[in-house]
């Protein structure tokens, strides 16, 4: 009876399959290190099949890649709700981010880990999400000074190099907070935001730390 249930799956449904089990090997065991076998295995097809709908490695990695980049920064959006304060809004961005990373450790790894290390066209992917969320903190702090000043100063420059230095400690936060015991989402949200708006508060103040005059 499974295996006629198997025959009937949709292919949508079964492509997801395919998916999910990629991702849990790749994360495991990294790219080079999977086998299609072992990923037919693991969804319950055979290795023909997966050949069938996702035609090579690298493209079920790539499709792994965008399935859980858009995952990741979908949720993110979600979880930031318009209208209410600034700071509500940046904490909400960074809580979702580690929720779903650490919901998603195998995904994470597959981003994080993987498809930076195995080539320009695996790390492009990458590269495309992280992009569309540094635009999207960048909104955020813009909101955040407009909130604090009616005539924000906060050159562009500052603002954008902010967001790509909040977006890049949130993925090594989260890889952090992965391999330690015990770090729950809330706690690495809160250790970002702690750090980020007092920074923030400080350049929307005309306070900005600035290098000693000899360096």
């Amino acid at each position: 009876m499974g295996a006629v249930k198997n025959k009937r799956m949709p292919r949508a449904v079964r492509e997801q399959q395919m998916l999910d089990a990629a991702v849990r090997t790749f994360g495991q065991r990294g790219y080079r290190a999977a086998s299609m076998d072992e990923i037919a295995d693991l969804a319950g097809v055979s290795k023909p099949l997966v050949y069938l709908y996702l035609n090579s490695k690298e493209d079920l990695f790539t499709a792994c890649i965008r399935r859980e980049a858009k995952a990741l920064t979908d949720a993110v959006r979600a979880g930031v709700r318009p209208g209410v304060p600034a700071d509500r809004q940046l904490w909400e961005g960074l809580r979702a981010f580690f929720t779903h990373t650490a919901e998603n450790p195998d995904g994470w790894a597959v981003l994080h880990l993987q498809a930076r290390t195995h080539g320009e066209p695996f790390a492009a992917e990458v590269f495309a999400m992280r992009e569309e969320l540094v635009v999207f903190v960048t909104q955020l702090i813009v909101v955040a000074a407009r909130e604090a000043h009616r005539d924000p100063s906060l050159p562009e420059r500052e603002v954008a190099g902010l967001a790509e230095a909040l977006v890049g400690a949130a993925e090594s936060l989260a890889a952090w907070a992965n391999a330690a015991p015990g770090i729950s989402a809330k706690q690495a949200a809160a250790t970002l935001m702690n750090f980020a708006w007092s920074g923030l508060g400080n350049m929307m103040e005309g306070r900005p730390w600035s290098p000693p005059p000899q360096d």
